[in-house]
Order: C-alpha cells, then structure tokens, then sequence
C-alpha cells in the first residue's frame, strides 16, 4: 500500500476543513489536515503559507475528488431548495453581507470600535454569473 500523500484541497479556514474532512471520513476515506493548527494560532497567515491543506492518501485521491465534486458550493433556501438568479436563472449564488445604510454602518462601527460581534447585518445574495444582487423573499 502507498503512504504517499496527495493535496486535493484548500482552505482558508480549519473550520471549512473540518467539514469536508468528515464528510470524506463518513465514506471512508482517510484524511489529513496540514497547517490547521498554524492558522487556527493565527488567520491572518492563511493566505502566506496557502489555507489548510486537506490531503488524502494517492489511492484514495479520484473517490476523493468525486465526492468533493458532489458537493454544492452554493446557496440554499431553509427548505434545501437551490436558489436561482430572478435575473439569469443560474444556480451560482452567493449570500454576502453589506454595509449599505446607516443603521448597518453604525453597528459595523461599533463592532469595530468594541471588539464585539455585529448587532445588525444585511444580507443578499449575488449572482455569480451576471452579479445580480437580490433579496430572498
């Protein structure tokens, strides 16, 4: 058996990892994190050294690599439900916060200032393909 190891991922954060680390271990897969706990000390190298490197074992890479590939990348509804662009109909949307009015700005501030989480957020979605920006409703 080969103990060569093969990187068949990237990651900004541990947590990401983690995710995709025990959705491939549920099919039997072996994984093993590198960098992790490098970037859980400090997130703001994670682009120096390349993200966390989620890596399994050569002869495990291709059932790897297909499972990853089955994964949806993009947003849902609280239903599970894929959400398209009112726009162009695509399925390639991403949830994202803004900062557009003054109550969002005041509490972004604060945060800031404070050093506490964000009492208010506004979110959309924006459409990968023609970068439409909609509300869910």
């Amino acid at each position: 058996m080969s103990d060569t190891f093969k990187t068949i991922a990237r990651f900004q954060y541990s947590s990401e990892a983690q995710i995709i680390k025990g959705r491939l271990e549920a099919d039997g897969i072996q994984v093993f994190l590198s960098d992790e706990l490098t970037i859980d000390t400090d997130p703001l190298v994670s682009n120096a050294i390349g993200g966390v490197k989620l890596k399994v074992l050569s002869t495990d890479a291709l059932k790897a690599q297909h499972i990853l590939e089955t994964i949806k990348k993009y947003s849902v509804d609280d239903e599970g439900n894929v959400i398209n662009c009112p726009n162009c109909k695509s399925e390639k949307i991403e949830l994202f916060s803004t900062i557009k009015d003054v109550k969002s700005l005041f509490w972004f501030i604060f945060g800031v200032l404070f050093s506490s989480l964000p009492f208010y957020t506004r979110h959309k979605y924006r459409c990968e393909d023609c970068n439409t920006e909609f509300d869910l409703k």
